[in-house]
Order: C-alpha cells, then structure tokens, then sequence
C-alpha cells in the first residue's frame, strides 16, 4: 500500500532530512513538508493524509497541542529532541518517537510500524483475523507512580472499575491503577470484545462467567448491570446467546 505522509518542522534542515529519508522507501509519498504547523494542519483536514512526521517545539502550535487537534485523524511519528515528550506522545497514540538526530534505519523501523498498524485498519475484519489481532494486542497505561507505564495485554482483562479521574484494570493475575477515566478507556478498547455495563464498570465478554438478573458473574464475584447500558450488553451478547441454542 502507498502511505500519503506529511512532514511538519520549523526547521527546514530538519524537512530536508525527512524528505530525503522518504525517498529511499517506495511506498512513502511525500505530500508535503512544511514549517508551518496551522498550514499543515489545514491540510490535514482537506487532503488524505495517512501519516504525519511532527516535531513537537514549533512557535505557533506545539506537536503536542497538534497532536490533540488531529484528534486521532491520521497516523503521527514524534521526531524531537526531547525525549521528556515520549510519554505523553504515546499517551496520544502516536505511532512512534524518533530523536533527533535520526538515523535512517531508526526511521525506517517507525515507518514499518505505521504500515502494518494502517494495513491492518484496512483489512476486512473477519472473525477469525479481528481474535487473533485481539489476542496478540496491549496497551500502554499511566500508574501513580511518575513517569512509569504498564503493558496491559487486552486478552488477560477481566472488566475495568471507574474510580472518577482514576480506574483499576482488573487482569487474570493482578490489578492496575491508571490514571485515566473509565470514557477514556472505552475508548482505546476494542468492541465488541469490551462493553460497557454500568457508568463504572466495563466488562471483558469473553470473561463473563454467567449473568442472573441485573448481575454480571465474573470470576471476583459480580458486576452491576446498569439499565441504560442493558439493551446494547445484550444486543452485544445475542450472537453468542443465540450460538448456544445450536
């Protein structure tokens, strides 16, 4: 597939490399490159742009602040000098973070990165690929502790707690406490493998263990099944209860 990019640099020198890196791979197209970050981001908005090669101290808009404009319409790599940003790039879901001065394998690697995570958005979503995706994937979660992320594999979650500006991940083995609201880890996890039950608690489907009225049996006892929630829990549900019956 041929990857549309865009690179975003106060720095023309910085633009140059970019550039020349992108023309050693061959199924990067380098739609423009600029150091003007609201031009960029203007065209963002009119162009199809798959990928984007931000740096983050730009004087009118930030990478940062860009990062939460795009809202999650295009794929971005970081390129900076400051690694104090990684985390709260990773944070935005960017797809990598390449420090300058970048060596073109490391670039490379990131690009390759990019490929297989916008190919596999392409692909249809057959039941079989979507649960071996599902089974192989993570993600990374804030702690208490500064600075410090957890790898938290999808397939090991059971359901998830709200607790306000906090929520505890309950895995097969242990609990984790991020710093994230419970809507801001609904979003980042996959449907129809996670559904939310209650405005505090999501619940893992494939963990459920029973369900006896407005109550989710799981293996730690059981979850609370909130009335508005309950149409779309078991119209998520009805492929399996209707398996059952087979």
């Amino acid at each position: 597939m041929s990857i549309r990019c865009l690179a975003v640099d106060d720095e023309q020198h910085a633009l140059d490399i970019i550039s020349r890196y992108v023309e050693k791979i061959p199924n990067l197209e380098l739609v423009a490159a600029t150091t003007d970050a609201i031009e960029a981001f203007q065209l963002v908005q009119r162009e199809p742009i798959d990928l984007v090669f931000l740096d983050v101290h730009m004087p009118e808009i930030t990478g940062i602040q860009f990062l939460k404009l795009l809202g999650g319409r295009t794929k971005v790599i970081l390129c900076t000098a400051y690694p104090e940003y990684a985390l709260e790039g990773y944070d935005l879901d960017i797809v990598d973070y390449l420090l300058k001065p970048m060596r073109f394998e490391r670039f490379l690697k990131a690009v390759q990165k990019a490929h297989t995570l916008l190919e596999a958005e392409e692909q249809p979503k057959t039941a079989s690929t979507s649960a071996t995706s599902f089974l192989d994937d993570y993600i990374f979660v804030k702690t208490e502790t500064k600075g410090k992320l957890l790898k938290v594999v999808l397939s090991e979650i059971r359901y998830v707690e709200g607790l306000g500006n906090y929520v505890s991940i309950f895995t097969d083995d242990k609990r984790i406490v991020t710093l994230l609201t419970i809507k801001e880890l609904e979003e980042r996890l996959p449907k129809p493998y996670f559904l939310r039950v209650h405005k505090s608690y999501i619940v893992a489907l494939g963990k459920i263990q029973g369900i006896d009225g407005n109550q989710i049996m799981v293996a730690e006892g059981h979850i609370p099944l909130g009335d508005t929630y309950r149409e779309a829990f078991f119209n998520g549900l009805q492929q399996k209860i209707v398996a059952s019956k087979k």
